[in-house]
């Protein structure tokens, strides 16, 4: 059974280093959470380095402005790894395309650089590669259903840069580009994701951690902390490290009532995925 934690302050001295998620854990899309902020700046004055894993579907260059516009310090993590920095190195060596892109215009930095071809047109297009739904707020799956279809009848490899299905933006839910992948996985379509539960952006994690270490860090000595069970929790399992899972986030209020977590709830939902977590918190504090 997982152990239910009110503050990450209890671990320290028992991990070197955090691959912390972003999206859910330290901020809501609108606002970071202060009391997690807090959480990690406490955990780097104990000696923990912080690196922050996210699946979103950029580089690491853009992140750090983006996390100081929404109020996080920069003193709550010593590097970033992004969902966009490990698929890049595919998305490269697939190049000059030409791809169908799925995803919104503020994606352009996930593709700069690659000499990669765009097409509008599908029947012109080597593969598909998507960040995320072309109008996120106002679109659903089912919305290239046809588009997916005729993928999957030319045999199309669809590229993801993001495995998320659903992420929280303030109070609402969006569509993740992972929700596409998987219904295209489902159709028998090709897929390929190097973001988070995928290896290839823990290599790049564990590539930061032990350069900033200056040494190889123990993964026994990694603690993973993220909201998506899918993602996240079944990630740090593959990979081999402990899960501190945060039952808000994306999840919102599914397992806390009053402010106490639904324990039960948690496990039965970990175990739907296979998945197990050392811990447990409502929220990252």
């Amino acid at each position: 059974m997982p152990t239910a934690l009110t503050s990450l302050d209890v671990l320290a001295g028992q991990y070197d280093a955090l691959m912390c998620d972003v999206w859910g854990v330290l901020h809501n899309g609108r606002r970071v959470f202060p009391a997690a902020a807090a959480a990690l700046q406490r955990a780097r004055r104990a000696g923990m380095l912080v690196v922050l894993v996210t699946n979103v579907p950029k580089p690491r260059d853009p992140i750090p402005g983006q996390l100081d516009r929404l109020g996080c310090p920069r003193d709550a993590w010593d590097a970033i790894v992004t969902s966009g920095d490990a698929i890049r190195a595919e998305l490269a060596v697939r190049a000059p395309g030409p791809m169908l892109k799925i995803g919104p215009e503020d994606d352009d930095s996930l593709w700069a650089g690659l000499g990669l071809e765009r097409t509008p047109d599908l029947a012109a297009a080597r593969f598909i590669a998507i960040s995320g739904l072309n109008a996120p707020f106002d679109e659903t799956v089912d919305d290239y259903a046809d588009l997916l279809a005729q993928a999957r009848a030319r045999d199309l490899e669809m590229l993801c840069a993001n495995p998320d299905l659903l992420v929280r933006v303030g109070d609402r839910l969006m569509v993740c580009a992972g929700a596409v992948a998987a219904a295209y996985a489902k159709l028998g379509g090709r897929v390929v994701m190097a973001g988070k539960p995928h290896a290839p952006i823990y290599r790049i994690a564990f590539a930061e951690i032990d350069g900033l270490a200056g040494r190889a860090v123990d993964k026994n000595r990694i603690l993973a902390i993220g909201d998506g069970i899918n993602t996240d929790i079944a990630g740090a399992n593959a990979i081999g490290v402990d899960a501190l899972f945060i039952a808000s986030g994306v999840h919102g209020e599914t397992f806390s009532t009053g402010g106490a977590l639904d324990t039960a709830g948690i496990e039965t939902a970990l175990a739907k995925d296979n998945a197990t977590a050392r811990y447990i918190m409502e929220h990252l504090a």
